[in-house]
């Protein structure tokens, strides 16, 4: 394998599940955040995610005890990449945010390090030219609860490295992934151009006020056989993710219904901090929010 040592920038909802998924397969990580503070906050979900691989994966506590091992952490950039031969970014989905990191990781990374961002709407082609080397840049896209839904999107820009590319599928399967390569730049990749359009409309018929985010999930879950429904999948996305992503939307389209709905996510959960499965709460509480309740989906007498 190629790629032996990895930097993850970001311990966000995907950024830590990215970490420890990589570390599990035995690859040595290193964690980068902006500060102590949040790398702490790193190391407690950690120790929850391993739960998780125990339940989920029957993980030993050899296999946990050797990934926790591998990853270190650190909030100085330069010290992150000083031997890395790929980094991940997963930094907030904010384009400004992620051109001003990009900019600054370019005059610090080792000129082998190769770039990956696993941004969920922007384009590697509106990224490529900040990284200051777009040959070795492209994206890498996983799905929350990266262990159970193991998907791994890979896709370039116009002028990536195709061995660089090849490399990347090489690599996603190496970490337990199923690679899934893209051959030309979509926004949203697969998933989410799938996934955002249902998002989008269960948000309007809230914000129009035709329903609520549960009878809207049950309609979803009821009609369709899923296991939860879009307002349970706003919660893992994560609310900050959904108001970024929906605020750069509303700025792009100037659409009255998009302005209505940063506001509605803004005065409802971004002020008090309601930010989804991350903090406990967002448009269900956790850890039993009420769709996994035996009658949730019962005729009431």
């Amino acid at each position: 394998m190629k790629y032996k040592n990895i930097t993850v920038a970001g311990s966000g909802v995907l950024g830590y599940q990215i970490a420890f998924q990589i570390a599990f397969q035995g690859f040595n990580v290193t964690i980068y955040d902006i500060n102590d503070e949040v790398l702490e906050k790193a190391k407690s979900k950690f120790k929850i995610i391993a739960k998780a691989f125990k339940s989920d994966l029957n993980a030993t506590q050899e296999q946990l005890d050797i990934t926790f091992k591998n990853l270190t952490y650190t909030s100085n950039l330069t010290e992150s990449v000083k031997d890395a031969d790929l980094l991940i970014e997963a930094i907030p989905e904010n384009i400004a945010i992620k051109i001003s990191f990009y900019e600054r990781l370019a005059k610090v990374a080792p000129k082998k390090t190769i770039f990956a961002t696993n941004s969920s709407t922007l384009l590697p082609s509106q990224l490529a030219d900040s990284t200051g080397r777009p040959k070795q840049f492209l994206a890498l896209h996983f799905a929350n609860n990266i262990w159970k839904h193991n998907t791994a999107e890979i896709m370039g820009h116009p002028t990536t490295d195709p061995k660089i590319f090849k490399d990347l599928i090489i690599f996603a399967k190496a970490i337990g992934m199923l690679p899934l390569p893209l051959h030309k730049e979509q926004p949203g990749y697969i998933l989410n151009s799938l996934l955002v359009p249902l998002l989008s409309a269960s948000l309007d018929l809230l914000v129009k006020e035709v329903s609520d985010p549960y009878t809207i999930d049950k309609t979803w879950m009821k009609a369709t056989g899923a296991p939860i429904g879009p307002f349970a999948i706003l919660d893992t996305v994560g609310i900050n993710t959904v108001y970024n992503i929906n605020l750069s939307s509303a700025e792009e389209t100037q659409e009255p219904l998009a302005f209505k709905t940063v506001k509605y996510l803004k005065e409802n959960f971004i002020d008090k901090n309601k930010l989804g499965i991350s903090t406990g709460e967002g448009f269900y509480k956790y850890p039993n929010p009420r769709f996994l309740d035996s009658d949730f989906l019962k005729i009431k007498p």
